[in-house]
């Protein structure tokens, strides 16, 4: 399979004034590197504050990279989009979209259905009947009828809100959609529904997805490969199924053994145990295992090293030195 997109050492650091005129840095992203394939859905899970959606925000530029690549390969070249002016950034900008998190503070309460729809299409040399039309049949793709057009945010449930957001996203005829949480606001109800509603749209558009998310089971549901991200690392990345089948990372166990279970008799088998000890500050973090103070298994070496990213079986990478 193709790839999309590659990422090469990407990071993203904050600076944190300390007092005295010293300067540290939050390393919210800190060199993570992965592919994206052509028509994959690739999810991106971890704890919040971990830089899941900073590293997608980075991706479609909102944020400026502190350092790295991000390689974007189209049908017919290929061309690092951190190298390109703002100009020339442009023509790729419609090709890879994001969807936000909360969909009542992503769109404009001021605007109508319409012009939120066809924003991104303002440098477009359209009229504005090919406007009209284009948001009409973007509207119809996610489920809301094209007369709800003249309206406002207002007048609509938070799902309906999701889908509006996806067809501003949809307009552009992109081919990446950098998902950011996208349902993690919606009642359990509509998430179904808009989770399947993805799903339809990626096979009828021939989309590639990065799914950012915390809920497991709805990444185990709609990801083909995961990477699993603790403080601004990429700690383990494989296929869905063989990353929740045989976890590596005891972070990754630990991530998914603290998922609730409605089952009481399983919280008096003590089976789901939380993850133990202190987080390690994002702020300056030592050149060491980041989660050895909350690792049972953790050796003298986690605290001297930094593991990298290395293959273990097949395409099942891990960083962590119970594997070296």
């Amino acid at each position: 399979m193709d790839k999309i997109l590659e990422l090469e050492n990407v990071s993203k650091w904050f600076p944190v004034k300390k007092g005295w005129g010293k300067r540290s840095y939050l390393k919210a992203v800190d060199s993570v590197s992965f592919d994206i394939k052509r028509g994959e859905t690739f999810g991106l899970v971890g704890e919040s504050g971990c830089g899941k959606t900073t590293l997608g925000r980075v991706i479609v530029r909102l944020y400026q990279p502190t350092q790295g690549k991000v390689v974007f390969h189209d049908k017919v070249s290929s061309v690092d989009l951190f190298s390109l002016n703002e100009k020339d950034f442009q023509k790729y900008r419609k090709k890879i979209q994001m969807i936000f998190q909360d969909p009542y503070s992503s769109l404009n309460p001021r605007l109508t259905v319409l012009q939120i729809v066809t924003e991104g299409l303002s440098s477009a040399n359209l009229s504005f009947t090919e406007k009209r039309r284009l948001a009409s049949q973007a509207l119809e793709s996610v489920g809301l009828r094209a007369e709800y057009l003249y309206r406002y945010p207002h007048e609509f449930s938070g799902g309906q809100r999701q889908r509006i957001g996806i067809a501003r996203a949809l307009v552009m005829q992109p081919e990446l959609l950098i998902c950011d949480e996208p349902v993690s606001a919606l009642d359990v109800s509509v998430q179904a529904q808009v989770i399947n509603l993805l799903i339809s749209l990626k096979e009828q558009y021939n989309l590639t997805y990065i799914f950012i998310a915390h809920d497991l089971a709805v990444v185990k549901y709609i990801s083909d490969r995961v990477a699993v991200m603790y403080l601004g690392k990429v700690v383990e990345l494989s296929d869905s199924r063989e990353l929740f089948n045989r976890p590596l990372h005891p972070y990754t166990q630990a991530l998914i053994e603290s998922v609730p279970v409605a089952d009481p008799k399983m919280r008096k088998l003590g089976k789901i145990q939380p993850i133990q000890g202190e987080i390690t500050s994002p702020i300056d973090p030592p050149q060491a295992c980041l989660f050895a103070s909350r690792c049972p298994y953790a050796m003298k070496r986690c605290n001297e090293n930094v593991p990298g990213l290395r293959a273990v079986e097949g395409s099942h990478q891990v960083a962590c030195f119970l594997y070296y």
